[in-house]
Parts: C-alpha cells; sequence; structure tokens
C-alpha cells in the first residue's frame, strides 16, 4: 500500500463527501479510491467511515485522524515547496499588496535595483487602501500601522520611523520656522485625514523624552485623506505637515524638504508584511521582503543623517 495516497484519498473523501466525489476531484477511478480507503483502514486496523447507501460519514476514530492527516499532508507540500525551491522559486510572480503611499515612496524606489538582482521575478504589485486587506490572496501585504501593532495575523516587521514635520525651504524663508510647538497654531499646516475625520492637534515628544507629551493646536488650511496630494502641496511650499520619515527620506536627503521642530516627533510608525502562512515563505519572497527592508533602512539612515543638521 502507498500510506501517502492513501491519506490523501482518505482526505478527499472526507472532504468531498463521497468516494465518488473524490475519484473525480483526483482523477482515479471510484474503486481504486475504495480500495485505498479499505486498505488504509486494515492496515490502521480502525473503521475510518462509516457507509451507507446515501452517504458516508466519520467515525469518531475516522474525525480524530482527519485532522492529523490533513496538517501531515500540508507539512509533506510545504517540504516538497522548500526542497523544490533552489530551481525554481527565483522566477515566477510575487504577487504584493500596498497602500498607495508605501507603493510611491518605499517600494516603488527599490524595483529597479530588485529587478536588476533578481530579473526572473515578475512582481505583480496591487496598490488600495482597503478596511480588512485581503492577506490570504497575495503572497505579502505591506501594511503601515502604529509601531505597536499588534493583531492575529502573521506579519514581520520591517522597518520603524518617526512621524516628523516638514516644509520646504522655501515656505521656511517666507514664513520663519516655528520655534515651538505652540508655534504651530500661527502657521499653515496640511492635515491627513483619518477615519474619525480631522484632529486639530499634534500630540508632539522630544525624542529623548517620548513620556513628556504636548498638544500643539492646529487650524489645518489644508485637510485631504490623500498623502500624495499633501505632499505635494508642501514641496510646492504650501505649509507644514505631519508624515513618516520613510515616506519623506529621498527629499530630505536632497534638501528638497528640511525637517521642522527638529527633534520633535508626532508618532511612531511601522511598516510590516502580512503573510498568508505561518510555516512556509517562498524564497522569493523572503529575499523580496529583505531587499525591501535594506533599502528602507538607508534611505531612512540617510534622511536622519541629514536632519541631524536642520
Amino acid at each position: 500500500m502507498n500510506q501517502l495516497l492513501a491519506m490523501r484519498v482518505f482526505e478527499k473523501v472526507a472532504t468531498e463527501g463521497g468516494f465518488a466525489a473524490a475519484g473525480r476531484a483526483m482523477d482515479i477511478s471510484p474503486p481504486v479510491v475504495t480500495r485505498l480507503v479499505a486498505e488504509l483502514e486494515s492496515y490502521l486496523g480502525t473503521r475510518l467511515l462509516h457507509r451507507t447507501t446515501r452517504r458516508i460519514a466519520l467515525t469518531d476514530a475516522g474525525a480524530a485522524y482527519l485532522d492529523r492527516v490533513r496538517q501531515i499532508l500540508q507539512d509533506v507540500d510545504e517540504a516538497d515547496a522548500i526542497a523544490s525551491a533552489h530551481t525554481t522559486e527565483l522566477s515566477g510572480r510575487l504577487r504584493v499588496h500596498t497602500l498607495p503611499a508605501l507603493a510611491s515612496y518605499v517600494i516603488a524606489p527599490m524595483l529597479a535595483g530588485f529587478r536588476r538582482e533578481y530579473p526572473g521575478i515578475t512582481i505583480d504589485i496591487d496598490v488600495a487602501s482597503y478596511r480588512e486587506p485581503p492577506i490570504e490572496d497575495f503572497d505579502i501585504t505591506l501594511l503601515g500601522t502604529d509601531a505597536d501593532f499588534d493583531a492575529d495575523i502573521v506579519a514581520r516587521k520591517l522597518i520603524e520611523s518617526e512621524v516628523i514635520l516638514v516644509a520646504s525651504p522655501d515656505y521656511i524663508r517666507r514664513h520663519g520656522a516655528p520655534e515651538t510647538p505652540d508655534d504651530l497654531a500661527q502657521h499653515s499646516c496640511l492635515q491627513l485625514r483619518g477615519r474619525d475625520g480631522v484632529v486639530r492637534t499634534w500630540q508632539m515628544w522630544r525624542e529623548e523624552a517620548p513620556d513628556q507629551n504636548v498638544d500643539a493646536r492646529v487650524e489645518p488650511g489644508i485637510v485631504a485623506n490623500h498623502t500624495d496630494t499633501l505632499l505635494r502641496a508642501v514641496l510646492d511650499g504650501a505649509g507644514i505637515t505631519s508624515v513618516a520619515v520613510d515616506i519623506v527620506a529621498p527629499y530630505l536627503t536632497s534638501g528638497v524638504l528640511v525637517r521642522v521642530l527638529n527633534p520633535w516627533v508626532t508618532g511612531k510608525l511601522a511598516m510590516y508584511a502580512a503573510l498568508p502562512s505561518r510555516k512556509f515563505i517562498p524564497r522569493r519572497s523572503g529575499i523580496f521582503l529583505d531587499h525591501l527592508a535594506a533599502h528602507a533602512r538607508q534611505q531612512y539612515d540617510d534622511a536622519m543623517k541629514t536632519c541631524a543638521y536642520c
């Protein structure tokens, strides 16, 4: 008896609810399905299924065995995938879902370098904002969330960064730089609208004293639910906005934007990669995440070095 095949057949009979249906699903004849299940029962010395002319049902032993069989078959399939990864996984399609801001400012800048190094991997990116991202539909789902994010999903933290205030040098020349959080009330501030509406305060603290918060009152002159819109306006000199360092890192490094009220921060965010499986992570997914994390970390470090002289 081929025990592994018999286990697969038994699992399919239980899933499909019958011998004929299992045979169709596996493209083998019903008599072969019946024989393999009977051989498995004989080998185990116990009945796994109750059979009638109309239906089948699991015995108590069959129900307990089915739970273990499904885990064993999953482990076998994942072991096969791992073994074949060395020859097949650095080619093919990698499905990535992400938020618009992460797509534009974190993922897009690293794609050319990644493709030069791994030309066999095709990257298929879906950009959208979902309240509940369809994690099971993608190889990788990138999330931007609070640094203390804790949810019942399989997720890997890639980078953590501060949320800071930025403006263009032109705006600072025309309006001056605020010297304290209270000064923000006298400046043109751009605010991202959240799901709870517009918050007219920025909770702020110094990097060296995160437990000493102040609430800075702002009257936003521009409000949007789209990070790109606010960032474009800030680049054109419209005012001051609050944004994660990893989003504006290239602009800070090049001097197109400058940090305002250094060393005050308005929050901490992290980028997580949510994965559809806790066990097997395809090699191409791991390589992509390593490359993305390294690129994002380098951008962040370069930006913070620049900000040290702001």
